[in-house]
């Protein structure tokens, strides 16, 4: 729950300049995978916000629900999800002024419970459906199993892989199927940078 209240922080320090209207939670693994105009564009003019957020039955999902948490959030409200969210301004606030839900979870998400990627997915479903799309910006590739996804080494960055990663897919955008569903991607190696910072001009039009 830590890492949750420094993301609360972090929203809340952007929201004091009243210009900002959408945040976005990134790490320093990330890269973008669009040039920032296509990203503002694709944020600012969205009727959601983007956070994962779904029911997952075994031992890393409902395994680390706590019934004290209990007549407040129930098993069948508990949620899981990617901790990287794109959120609007309204949602930022709400995360940020939230008394009701954050308590139980400082108090009871401990030890094998990872906060940050249970608070969000269940605070916004809980209350707030409508307003999200139920899915994350950032591609990440869980492909090779375990606790950490893939690290992308210097040797697997080509402008075919980069390519893939920005229109291989199909999702709803605005109730429209589209072929952008991931604006940022990671884990990036620090060795993978000289690459990156080759393609991105014909690849991702920097």
């Amino acid at each position: 729950m830590n890492m949750v209240e420094a993301e609360r922080r972090l929203l809340a320090n952007a929201l004091m300049d009243i210009s900002n209207e959408r945040f976005v939670l990134l790490s320093e693994s990330c890269i973008p995978l669009f040039n920032f105009s296509t990203v503002y564009d694709y944020l600012i003019n969205s009727t959601k916000s983007f956070v994962e957020s779904y029911d997952l039955p075994g031992p890393v999902g409902r395994g680390r629900y706590s019934k004290m948490m209990s007549p407040l959030i129930t098993l069948e409200q508990w949620r899981k999800g990617s901790q990287w969210f794109e959120v609007d301004r309204f949602l930022a606030i709400e995360v940020i002024t939230d008394q009701k839900y954050y308590p139980v979870f400082w108090q009871y998400c401990k030890n094998d419970c990872y906060g940050d990627e249970h608070y969000l997915p269940t605070f916004v479903d809980m209350n707030f459906p409508t307003r999200n799309a139920y899915k994350t910006l950032t591609y990440v590739d869980w492909s090779k199993g375990g606790p950490h996804p893939n690290r992308f080494r210097r040797e697997e960055v080509t402008e075919e892989f980069l390519k893939k990663l920005r229109t291989s897919s199909q999702c709803y955008y605005n109730e429209r199927i589209v072929n952008v569903c991931h604006l940022f991607a990671r884990k990036f190696s620090p060795n993978s940078l000289d690459k990156l910072l080759r393609f991105a001009p014909i690849v991702m039009n920097f």
